[in-house]
């Protein structure tokens, strides 16, 4: 104890202390994105069947499982990160990657922009990639994390190019 303050009060506020409920508010900005995600290809399974792909395509099964585990896993390294260091330029990229996101769907499925999409995935994977390292400043384990969304944005990149091309 200094001049009569308590071990407690002398640590400095933390974002550690603050109520899970603001997890919940992660976890809404990702579903936001999803959602997004998800009104883009509502009824595009048979026109995503239809376009000529690589033999290494996943079956569009797959899409909805990987993602939900993706979705939890980037809601949990966002918070992780809030908690140590509050919204700051990491979090500012974690916000912009989660738009280009949201975007990225809408462009392929939707719109079947295909080149357009890729445009935008070629940024969201270079803005996860700046993410990943601002997190690792910050804590590790926000930027583990986000270490399988990345390598799933890298396939699924290659797979929007691949589909692009084939489809031209």
């Amino acid at each position: 104890m200094r001049g009569g303050m308590t071990t407690s009060q002398l640590r400095l506020p933390g974002r550690r202390s603050r109520p899970w409920w603001v997890l919940a508010g992660f976890a809404a900005a990702v579903f936001v994105a999803a959602a997004i995600g998800g009104l883009g290809v509502a009824g595009t399974s048979q026109e995503y069947q239809s376009l000529r792909q690589p033999a290494w395509a996943p079956p569009s099964w797959l899409f909805g499982p990987v993602w939900t585990v993706l979705y939890a896993m980037i809601a949990l390294a966002g918070w992780l990160a809030w908690r140590r260091v509050g919204f700051n330029r990491a979090l500012w990229l974690y916000a912009a990657q989660l738009v280009l996101n949201a975007v990225w769907t809408p462009l392929f499925f939707g719109a079947g922009q295909y080149g357009l999409a890729f445009a935008d995935i070629a940024v969201l994977w270079v803005l996860i990639g700046a993410t990943i390292v601002s997190f690792r400043r910050i804590r590790r384990a926000a930027a583990l994390l986000l270490v399988p969304y990345w390598l799933w944005v890298s396939y699924a990149c290659a797979l929007n190019l691949a589909i692009w091309l084939m489809n031209r």
